[in-house]
């Protein structure tokens, strides 16, 4: 899908027709992330996942470096030449996926996709799990929305290259050191906690950073707090999984990505223009700390019970 979604915008002739290939890209990169984490799952024994997600998530910070910057050499040759390699990459990404992965089936506990997302709804523990990470990812849609604008505010436009590139460099180089690190001393469900106490510490401390290189201090303390979060929030919703059942889970997790998002990117610019319009310009900084606390609260609480170690781990 996303192949298809690419190609057909390098042959796009309206804003109708380029808009419904966006859609379809981006549908297909919807459905992307949860068989991803359901493979890995699958595949991995419990004591590596950490690890694993961790790995995958360095190699997309990777991407997120790269592709930028590719893009843009590409869009020098024109959009429908930048659209179609594009396409290419992701044909080729496919193409190795089949060759290179496991044919495993896994145990099917439920008669239909929806029976195995209903179970999962069910699952109170879980549920609870899901809705409360929808804070964190209120916090994390920030890099995108109210960091960014501080950024320009103190620098101007170019201030966005170095901002996502020290965010997504940070992961590609410390994440996996850090993550391997952590696991030597700290559980997984505190590490989760304490990284996202750390992100919202440091979307606070941007409250009082008056320089672009103060703020750079800031992103680089909330990007060792996400890089802890993605590999220990999926582990987690592994752990939570009965092994027919994997799939599912993660699909329903996604609900808190989407709805954190969703809502994450209006909030951030709502609060930057209600602090500026009070004359109170700490507000969402202050106001996201809160977010963060409160999920980490609510993460402690939903996590209660949850055994505290791969081996443990009953279904």
């Amino acid at each position: 899908m996303r192949t298809l979604g690419f190609a057909w915008m390098g042959f796009s002739d309206s804003w109708v027709e380029l808009l419904a290939a966006a859609v379809l890209a981006g549908v297909g990169g919807g459905l992307f992330d949860a068989p991803k984490s359901a493979a890995i799952t699958q595949v991995t024994p419990p004591e590596h996942r950490t690890r694993m997600f961790s790995l995958t998530s360095m190699s997309g910070n990777a991407g997120m470096v790269m592709g930028p910057l590719i893009g843009a050499a590409l869009l020098g040759l024109g959009f429908r030449t930048a659209a179609l390699s594009a396409a290419a990459v992701y044909l080729l990404a496919g193409a190795v996926m089949a060759v290179t992965l496991p044919h495993l089936r896994p145990q099917r506990l439920a008669a239909s996709s929806l029976d195995g997302l209903r179970a999962a709804a069910a699952d109170t523990r879980f549920r609870r799990f899901t809705l409360v990470l929808i804070g964190y990812f209120i916090l994390s849609t920030q890099i995108n929305v109210a960091v960014t604008l501080k950024a320009i505010a103190l620098a101007g436009n170019g201030a966005t290259g170095p901002l996502y590139g020290l965010s997504a460099g940070l992961a590609v180089l410390l994440q996996y050191p850090l993550l391997r690190l952590v696991e030597r001393f700290v559980p997984v469900r505190s590490a989760l906690v304490a990284a996202v106490l750390l992100v919202g510490a440091a979307l606070g401390l941007m409250s009082v950073a008056a320089t672009f290189p103060q703020l750079l201090v800031c992103v680089a303390l909330y990007s060792l707090g996400t890089m802890i979060v993605y590999p220990t929030q999926q582990t987690l919703t592994a752990r939570f999984a009965p092994p027919g059942r994997v799939g599912s889970y993660f699909g329903f997790s996604a609900i808190s990505l989407g709805v954190g998002g969703a809502v994450g990117s209006v909030l951030g610019g709502a609060l930057v223009d209600g602090g500026a319009g009070l004359g109170f310009p700490a507000l969402p900084w202050l106001t996201l700390a809160v977010i963060g606390v409160v999920t980490a609260l609510g993460l402690r609480w939903a996590l209660r019970g949850l055994p505290a170690h791969a081996g443990s781990e009953s279904g």
